[in-house]
């Protein structure tokens, strides 16, 4: 009897065991569900680390138009007319002032590569002016100039010499194209390292101060005449 009672309540303490339900502690089963979703299994389809930083800026970028468009007068309507405003400006600026240099160039030598006699540099000014380039023209022209006066030795031959030292130095001998010279070492100097375009005007000026100075003759100073006449 007693080994059929056993077995009789074991049947029933089975029984009851189905019933009643399996009371699995928190902490073993969070444990449990994070290793089950460690599998990589699940997460084949995620983002990688770009698309969720992408996702993230893209999420940025919403708020601050919203945050833009609620403040600005009109909602997003309003936003939308201050945004072409302010484009519109940026390209008016632009197309005013050119592009802008990204550093400032200081001033280098006037003469580059092998040496050039005036009358060549000339040719060079005429060829360019006949093919409307107008830069190349004024640049070659202004060379001209100078070496001529270096010819005529109204300036001394230096090497290194910039086209503002020059214009500078032939000022001071020719004192009535002072003005003029340095206003052409100025235009050569913007057209060749300021990223500005020259135009026939500014060429043909340069052509009619380079014909003047052919026929200029240089101020004498004081104690170089005192010294002739001595």
């Amino acid at each position: 009897m007693t080994g059929a009672g056993g077995s009789i309540v074991a049947a029933r303490l089975d029984g009851a065991s189905e019933d009643i339900p399996v009371d699995v502690p928190r902490v073993p089963a969070r444990e449990a569900a994070e290793d089950e979703l460690s599998d990589p299994m699940y997460h084949e389809h995620d983002p990688n680390l770009l698309e969720r930083a992408l996702d993230r800026f893209w999420d940025w970028v919403g708020d601050l138009l919203d945050g833009a468009a609620g403040a600005a007068p009109g909602g997003p309507l309003g936003l939308v007319v201050i945004t072409l405003a302010v484009l519109g400006l940026g390209a008016a600026l632009w197309w005013r002032l050119g592009t802008p240099q990204r550093t400032l160039r200081t001033p280098e030598t006037l003469f580059g590569g092998a040496a050039r006699s005036a009358a060549e540099h000339r040719t060079a000014a005429a060829a360019h002016a006949e093919a409307h380039r107008w830069t190349e023209a004024v640049q070659e022209r202004m060379r001209a100039l100078v070496r001529s006066l270096e010819d005529r030795a109204v300036l001394d031959p230096r090497p290194g010499r910039t086209a503002d030292e020059a214009a500078a130095d032939a000022g001071r001998v020719l004192p009535a194209h002072a003005g003029r010279l340095l206003s052409a070492a100025r235009v050569f100097d913007d057209v060749t390292y300021g990223g500005r375009t020259a135009d026939e005007g500014a060429y043909l000026t340069l052509c009619t101060l380079d014909l003047e100075l052919e026929t200029a003759k240089p101020m004498v100073a004081a104690g170089a005449g005192q010294e002739a006449a001595g």
